[in-house]
């Protein structure tokens, strides 16, 4: 197996595989190569012909693509799981609470933990959602929380999705295709179930139903369309969850609700999981040129009509300028220490920080502050003089765009090659479903793998890939 020194490798230690792997290493040792090379080929056949792809935008080739597929899972063990759920829950509840109160009377920014001019200024912050309050409370009804490794007991959030997070369909396929290809391996080694989740989405939904909803609420999906990057995963978990994929021209505002169009007439919805920005949800209170959303649906919103997951105006939370006072928020409205420490973070907003940055910029990581997918980012350590000059006059121009960290030295999985084994860097995107019954935190989610040989960028967009990830049963 090829090595890389430093890293924290989760299958093999230098004295073999670690306990959570033991099972799973003794398997593949007595498989033959062959047969898992033609496993691999058929796991791709397999997601081509279910569809699953997605689309690079801003390319001249933008064509769907697959999501590569690595065979080798990613085992994390019970108690390694049991502190990543404690931590996810804890900062899940932090975020609806600093929501709901940014939202409101704002005690967060009178006590100076926030900085005012963080949210006045913030692009995500809605003034339209200001004294109300969701059905139930809810804001973030699904979370997606990235998390990266970098010891044996070294777990740090790198981000959190509060809008509309998205890979969990990747999450069920993953472990679909694996129990498919290896069925004596689930017999073999315990791993909990994550094919639930599409059934506690919709339990989650309908338990933040509006106090107008009469009956066992109506549930439906809100796609932009086809052309969106995420298209098969609406209509994936629109047809899991055993609920309605619509448009904004299929829905319309009826008697103060919000109803679809179907074979039998108009069809009131109750709760709508929307995966359209806000900025194109409503027309006439947002951009007036989308035609991706519904015109006067946050009337009926504001009037408690509907609940709309998430809500509208939760990007505030998951701005990554917002991400470095998190320490502070989650102790500021629990009470409590962070169990899941952050990654020490650079403002580049503050003349101090952004001096640093400058000086140190080919040791760091610099993102933007509403960037996602991997793009507009700066891996110092892989850039080249000329990139580091280009992005050095960026970070000048407009410095309050750019946050800043450290290069962590992240934990490896290995990957399936030609030549065997080989060490790849991952993160985790564990999967939150908030309703006022509770949180509930699917155990497993979406790992991402960098396929190139020292990198640490595991998006899609960028060329990486997934992984099945398995948690272990006591």
């Amino acid at each position: 197996m090829d090595t890389e020194i430093n890293h924290f490798d989760e299958m093999l230690s230098a004295s073999g595989a670690r306990s959570p792997y033991t099972g799973y290493d003794e398997w593949f040792t007595a498989q033959d190569a062959r047969r898992l090379a033609k496993k691999s080929a058929e796991a791709e056949a397999f997601f081509r012909r279910t569809g699953i792809t997605f689309n690079v935008y801003g390319q001249s080739d933008a064509e769907e693509r697959l999501i590569p597929f690595d065979l080798v899972p990613r085992i994390i063990s019970s108690s390694e799981w049991s502190k990543l759920s404690r931590g996810i829950e804890q900062r899940v509840r932090a975020i609806n609470a600093f929501l709901y109160d940014i939202y409101n009377r704002q005690e967060i920014l009178k006590a100076g933990i926030v900085p005012v001019e963080l949210i006045a200024k913030n692009a995500a912050f809605l003034p339209q959602m200001m004294d109300f309050n969701p059905p139930g409370g809810v804001y973030t009804h699904i979370v997606g929380t990235d998390i990266v490794r970098t010891g044996e007991d070294d777990f740090y959030v790198l981000e959190d999705n509060a809008r509309t997070p998205s890979g969990v369909s990747y999450m069920l396929e993953n472990r679909e295709t694996m129990l498919q290809m290896f069925p004596e391996l689930f017999s073999k080694i315990k791993v909990k179930p994550v094919s639930d989740y599409p059934k506690s989405l919709r339990r989650s939904l309908e338990a933040s139903a509006p106090a107008s909803c009469n009956g066992r609420p109506c549930v439906a999906v809100l796609t932009p369309g086809i052309h969106n990057s995420a298209y098969f995963e609406h209509s994936f978990l629109a047809d899991q969850m055993g609920v309605e994929l619509v448009e904004g021209h299929d829905l319309r505002v009826i008697d103060g609700h919000i109803a679809m169009r179907t074979t039998r007439g108009f069809r009131r919805i109750d709760v709508l999981y929307r995966r359209v920005d806000d900025d194109f949800l409503d027309p006439m209170t947002f951009n007036p040129t989308s035609m991706l959303g519904v015109p006067g649906i946050m009337d009926v919103y504001r009037a408690g009509n509907i609940t709309i997951a998430n809500a509208p105006g939760t990007g505030v939370a998951d701005d990554k300028a917002i991400y470095s006072y998190m320490p502070d928020i989650v102790e500021f409205y629990t009470g409590e220490r962070a169990i899941l420490k952050n990654v020490e973070t650079h403002r580049c907003s503050e003349p101090d920080a952004l001096k640093y940055v400058l000086d140190n910029l080919a040791d760091l990581v610099v993102k933007e502050v509403h960037g996602s997918g991997g793009y507009g980012m700066l891996v110092g350590p892989a850039a080249s003089k000329k990139e580091l000059a280009a992005f050095a006059a960026k970070l000048k121009s407009n410095p309050a765009n750019y946050i800043a960290q450290p290069t962590l030295s992240l934990s490896t999985v290995p990957i399936f090659t030609k030549k065997g084994l080989a060490p790849r860097h991952v993160d985790l995107r564990p999967f939150a479903l908030v309703s006022p019954a509770g949180v509930n935190i699917t155990p497993g989610g979406l790992t991402r793998v960098a396929l190139k040989a020292g990198s640490l960028v595991v998006n899609s967009s960028q060329g990486g890939g997934t992984k099945d990830t398995w948690i272990l049963e006591d």
